[in-house]
């Protein structure tokens, strides 16, 4: 009954030239879903099975996401129906005209920042935190401040990705300074060096992140919470330290989709509260879906906030100044 509501609404709301169409979207048979975000089988399991049309998910990592999409619209042959990126990646296919707009009734509720862009949504954030082993870090010594993360008690014990190369790493540690989390720059460099000075081991993205610090190896991570949900039942918990940053979500439809209903009735689909809710407590997203949260202990009462997004020339940059940082440890 919710999806027929959500559909309804589209209907209604959305002008009938660009109006989903469950009847048409199921003889066109599929949507195609080119995405960066990973474990969203169940996802697509759930709209194959509430539409009737058969959603096809291609992963495709953010490194080639840009040079990939471009070489097969260049060529005609881009098979994707809808995408989801970064932010930075969609706003660039968007101005090379890969993308088409469309506004979905299903984002009704969502903050209008996030559905502001007439042809990208903003579904969710990539949240970052700090997340520690609760078996092994006693309760007085979790951080209550990202400043904490500085003190010599941490030395060897802290995994985190590589803020010479790790583009979302460079985006929170910037953000960090941006969103004033620290009374003044001074403060913010202060942190930094400390950080280094503790000497972290470097991986090369968050999805390695949780391993060392679940084993023991090291005892805290700059991370992202949803690895609670993912690892269960490994001994993760998050520091609850004010503020969590990350990086906005996006979502679109391809101009020149082979499924254009498809494409459509997957987008209202996508944003509806039902799939929200299996990104949320499946994969441990933070959604901007109103009233749902990752199934994590106090998120709900967190502030989570998007970050601004850098430049191509912003991140290497700050890479480079980064990598000069850590160097001197």
């Amino acid at each position: 009954m919710k999806r027929l509501a959500v559909l309804l609404l589209c209907l209604i709301l959305v002008p009938p030239a660009l109006a989903a169409d469950p009847a048409a979207a199921k003889k066109e048979g599929q949507a195609n879903f080119y995405a960066n975000i990973t474990a969203v089988e169940p996802i697509m399991e759930a709209f194959t099975a509430s539409t009737g049309v058969k959603g096809v998910y291609t992963r495709v990592s953010t490194a080639k996401y840009l040079a990939t999409v471009l070489t097969e619209h260049s060529a005609g042959k881009l098979s994707a129906d809808v995408l989801q990126g970064p932010l930075p990646i969609l706003e660039a296919l968007k101005g090379k005209g890969v993308l088409a707009p469309y506004r979905s009734a299903a984002a009704a509720g969502y903050p209008e920042w996030a559905r502001s862009d007439d042809t990208i949504l903003q579904f969710g954030i990539e949240y970052v935190a700090l997340i520690y082993n609760k078996e092994l870090v006693k309760a007085k010594d979790v951080p209550t401040s990202y400043k904490e993360l500085a003190d010599p008690k941490w030395r060897d014990k802290i995994v985190m990705p590589d803020p010479a190369t790790h583009a979302t790493t460079i985006s929170w540690l910037v953000g960090l300074k941006e969103a004033k989390v620290f009374a003044t720059e001074a403060e913010w460099t202060d942190f930094l060096k400390g950080l280094a000075a503790n000497k972290p081991m470097f991986v090369a993205s968050f999805s390695p992140t949780p391993a060392p610090v679940e084993s023991g190896q090291k005892l805290i991570a700059v991370s992202m919470p949803k690895y609670i949900i993912t690892h269960a039942p490994a001994p993760l918990d998050w520091a609850r330290t004010g503020v969590l940053l990350g990086s906005p979500r996006g979502i679109a439809i391809a101009a020149k989709a082979p499924h254009p209903n498809a494409a459509r009735v997957f987008m209202d689909y996508w944003l509806s509260k039902d799939a929200m809710r299996l990104l949320a407590d499946k994969v441990g997203e933070y959604v901007l879906a109103p009233g749902v949260y990752p199934p994590i202990a106090g998120i709900d009462k967190a502030k989570v906030v998007p970050i601004r997004e850098l430049s191509d020339e912003e991140i290497a940059a700050w890479g480079d100044k980064f990598k000069k940082i850590f160097a001197a440890k």
